[in-house]
């Protein structure tokens, strides 16, 4: 074979070298995806982590040195696109973030290899298929926002704030892509997250919902951790071209520095970034990143070129605060500690994962922790955190706990539940229970596989 058809025959086989900017439909989407797994099997896992209602497959791509697996210490993060199918900027920003790393990686580019050597990320384009199949390309227009049955998926999580009969609607009531991002957020310990949507310019943070009670301020709905939100959205919007001039839409309210507080923008009953925050200790943001929901495709290059300093910029941002393992007296991990910082009561306390670890995203400054545990003396512990995203990594500090002879009583699960049993293990070890995963096995063709396992 000739040396110009092999290299015509490598180019076939490796689409990064051909990705051209404009909209690919969910088929293109799934081939540029599974092509690239097989073609940088050391740095990339596809799986899926369910179906939508017409059985389209909800691909996720995991970049990283370790991508098959998760690592002690390394943080998990994610994107997430085409929420609403006819927001569609998402999906083609989040391929050409792959495409980016991916080159990166192989040109040895230090900020490529030093992102995807201190993070595991997550990258699904699209969450709503469906949705994008029946989408109008008009600028406003809803035609494709919602699933195939009909239903907003940003209005169908469990939400703490609205009536109990809501909030308790059994898992297999809600919607089969809402059901896979609650799988999924059982089965990883993300740390933080956007999800990306269009129809405006702006970086809108937690709470989207409200009791009316004492976290509203100003019209704002406010959590416990409101400074680092706050901190994540401007980190996203002064790294953009234009989001933080706050007044780039026509007819859009001005948002000063490009960010805006979800509930004193509009409330929202049942959206996902509140669910990833009370249930699953992850910060999410919603980046609204195009005054029009589907901007035309010769703008596609442009907004990729506002934008990708801005989608680097946030994922550093996982190495914000402080991490490590809570060990028992004996020296081994546990899962579900409660880590609780002074003055950050979250409605759900952030509690250790099957491996021991903890995560808290937190501004450098002096923080006061309290660990407890079952069987185990109260440990409270003053750390001094400084900024981690430079040196891509978070403070490192383990806490070592002490048995007590006295008899006490486990601790008891103050959480709200949402509509789904989730099994704890208070002795540690791995969670009790997984949902049935398939993915994607590189080399051997499209295998699905089940009993998914996080090892």
């Amino acid at each position: 074979m000739s040396s110009l058809l092999l290299f015509t025959s490598f180019l076939l086989l490796d689409p990064i070298w051909a990705l051209e900017f404009r909209y690919h439909d969910n088929s293109e989407i799934e081939q540029y995806l599974i092509q690239t797994s097989r073609s940088n099997p050391n740095i990339t896992h596809l799986y899926s982590i369910g179906t939508s209602v017409r059985g389209q497959q909800l691909w996720v791509l995991a970049l990283g040195v370790n991508p098959q697996r998760h690592v002690v210490g390394i943080p998990e993060f994610k994107y997430v696109a085409n929420m609403h199918g006819n927001e569609v900027l998402g999906r083609e920003l989040l391929l050409h973030l792959i495409d980016h790393l991916v080159q990166g990686y192989r040109n040895e580019e230090a900020s490529a290899l030093q992102l995807l050597r201190s993070t595991r990320i997550h990258i699904l384009p699209s969450m709503n298929p469906d949705g994008f199949d029946d989408a109008d390309t008009d600028c406003q227009y809803s035609q494709g926002r919602f699933n195939h049955n009909g239903v907003d998926l940003n209005r169908n999580f469990p939400d703490v704030f609205s009536d109990p009969q809501r909030q308790q609607q059994s898992e297999g009531q809600r919607e089969a892509e809402v059901r896979a991002v609650m799988g999924w957020l059982r089965n990883e310990t993300f740390v933080l997250s956007a999800n990306l949507h269009g129809g405006a310019l702006v970086a809108s943070y937690a709470y989207d919902n409200s009791n009316q009670g004492s976290m509203q301020m100003g019209g704002a709905s406010l959590t416990p951790d409101d400074d680092v939100f706050v901190h994540l959205s401007k980190e996203y919007s002064y790294s953009h071209a234009s989001m933080h001039r706050g007044n780039i839409c026509q007819g859009s309210r001005a948002f000063p520095d490009g960010i805006t507080n979800g509930y004193h923008w509009y409330p929202l009953a049942g959206g996902m970034q509140d669910y990833n925050y009370v249930w699953a200790q992850c910060l999410e943001v919603t980046l609204e990143l195009s005054c029009c929901k589907f901007p035309p495709a010769d703008q596609l290059e442009a907004l990729w070129s506002d934008n990708t300093d801005a989608l680097l910029a946030y994922v550093r941002q996982v190495h914000l605060g402080v991490k490590g393992v809570v060990y028992d007296g004996s020296g081994v991990a546990v899962q579900n500690a409660l880590v609780e910082v002074k003055g950050r009561k979250n409605v759900c306390p952030f509690r250790t994962n099957s491996h021991g670890e903890y995560y808290r995203l937190l501004l450098p400054g002096n923080y006061t922790f309290t660990v407890t545990y079952p069987g185990h003396e109260v440990l409270t512990e003053t750390l001094s955190i400084p900024y981690g995203p430079d040196k891509y990594s978070a403070m490192t500090h383990h806490f070592r706990l002490r048995r007590t002879s006295a008899i006490t009583t486990a601790y008891i699960q103050t959480c709200p539940t949402p509509g789904y049993s989730h099994a704890v293990n208070l002795e540690g070890g791995g969670a009790t229970s997984r949902p049935s995963w398939i993915r994607h096995a590189v080399g051997i063709g499209l295998a699905v596989l089940g009993g998914w396992v996080i090892e």
